[in-house]
């Protein structure tokens, strides 16, 4: 297991600092150790109060770990002062730390400033000249090239600046721009590009931290930079579409997601069989469409395809009741995972969706039994998503949720060449499944 000393400020709300750290460094398979530079009582709000340790205690906090558990990456975060940044560098030099990753904090989420101005000159001289990578934002990347960076010519520019004081790579994070966002890394030959779309999300406290301790790791790992970088922003994609609506203020990115996602692999397959056991034991036949049916289950924080489980070939009708070709797997149907995950987008407690046949008479049972219902009309579809494969289904959607909360059905009438069909909509498929059977069960008497 690789070692990842992070020396940072500690954040009592636990959205940044040490705390974030940690929990990303064991996240993604790391050994975290802490060094405290700073106390602060902060949360998603802002920076209330900073108490800075003493220099000897900061000094006895790295030898103790350095010299006993060793490190294989080191990821600086919040140094206030021009003693502290002097007394980092001298010990990275003392003990010859090569993969040393500088997170240059300056001012927080909230707008409270985490560095004194006399530090700003001690980091250029003395920290960023030992930087294997230095990540930082369009505000810090324009404070330590001394121009205005706000767009992807001016981060070429900084980021030349930030590597000639010194730093072997620097990754220009490209968060406060407009628009998509681009992170820019240059190697002092080349310049690499990472494109991700904005997540529209207020909750982004922690995000500098996060990202540079998930990088760390990665590096601790092995391979190239590139390749660490892209690791990284995959992780933070993930730890920024699900963050957490938690305080007044910003709230937190969540290192745990993918934890979370991965950990229910199992459960979602017992969770669906369990589910098609039910269904056959009442004999819903008749609810089965000329196309088939299927039933899809997501992981916690799914974001493509191979997150969302359901029935390879389809649930089929045997009679009356259903039949299917196997057991549950994970990716095996594009159209029930595209309606689901943009259910999730819109609400990530939805992963669960049936189609069943289409027909009025379902339509009036539903709304009788007190579902609720809505519809799109294919006939809206524009002309460039149905020359997209597989977009229909995700723009229904998306009309449908334009009208308010997610609802229990989603229907159409369909159109030329598309069968008419109904969506069983739940939080986890023994409640769609109750769903269903309530529908089967009225139209019954």
């Amino acid at each position: 297991m690789k070692r990842i000393l992070t020396i940072a400020g500690s954040d009592s709300g636990g959205g940044a600092g040490i705390q974030t750290d940690l929990k990303t460094i064991t996240v993604l398979g790391g050994y975290g150790m802490s060094v405290i530079t700073a106390l602060t009582a902060q949360n998603t709000v802002g920076v209330q109060a900073i108490l800075e340790l003493p220099l000897e205690f900061i000094e006895k906090q790295i030898d103790s770990v350095v010299e006993d558990i060793g490190v294989d990456a080191v990821k600086t975060g919040m140094l206030s002062s021009l003693e502290i940044v002097s007394l980092v560098a001298a010990k990275i030099k003392q003990y010859q730390i090569k993969r040393v990753i500088v997170d240059p904090v300056m001012v927080a989420k909230s707008g409270d400033s985490l560095l004194k101005e006399e530090a700003q000159k001690a980091l250029r001289e003395l920290l960023i000249p030992l930087a294997f990578v230095v990540t930082p934002n369009l505000p810090e990347a324009s404070v330590l090239a001394g121009i205005e960076v706000n767009n992807l010519k001016t981060m070429k520019e900084a980021a030349r600046h930030i590597y000639n004081l010194g730093a072997r790579n620097v990754l220009v994070k490209g968060g406060h721009m407009k628009g998509e966002i681009v992170d820019l890394l240059f190697d002092g030959n080349t310049f690499y590009e990472y494109p991700t779309p904005r997540i529209p999300t207020k909750n982004t406290h922690g995000t500098g931290c996060t990202f540079a301790s998930a990088l760390a790791t990665e590096l601790a790992k092995g391979g190239t930079v590139q390749t660490a970088v892209e690791r990284t922003k995959s992780f933070m994609t993930t730890a920024i579409r699900f963050s957490l609506s938690l305080g007044k203020g910003h709230g937190p990115t969540n290192p745990y997601a993918i934890i979370a996602r991965e950990k229910e692999r199992f459960q979602v397959l017992e969770d669906l069989k369990a589910a098609l056991e039910k269904l056959q034991k009442n004999k819903i036949g008749n609810l089965i469409p000329e196309v088939h049916s299927n039933l899809g289950y997501a992981l916690p924080f799914a974001e493509k395809f191979e997150d969302v489980a359901a029935f390879p070939g389809r649930i089929t009708k045997l009679n009356d009741s259903i039949a299917t070709f196997s057991g549950p797997e994970f990716g095996s149907s594009r159209h029930i995972a595209s309606i689901i995950l943009t259910l999730m987008k819109h609400n990530p407690n939805f992963r669960s969706v049936m189609n069943i046949r289409f027909s009025e008479k379902i339509i009036r049972t539903c709304k009788h039994v007190g579902l609720q219902v809505r519809g799109f009309d294919r006939a809206d579809e524009p002309t460039q998503i149905k020359k997209q494969e597989g977009s229909s289904l995700e723009w229904g959607t998306q009309e449908v949720l334009k009208q308010g909360e997610i609802p229990d059905i989603i229907f159409d009438r369909g159109d030329v060449g598309k069968e008419p069909m109904v969506r069983v909509i739940g939080k986890n498929p023994d409640e769609v499944v109750k769903k269903v059977l309530k529908i089967t069960q009225e139209i019954k008497v």
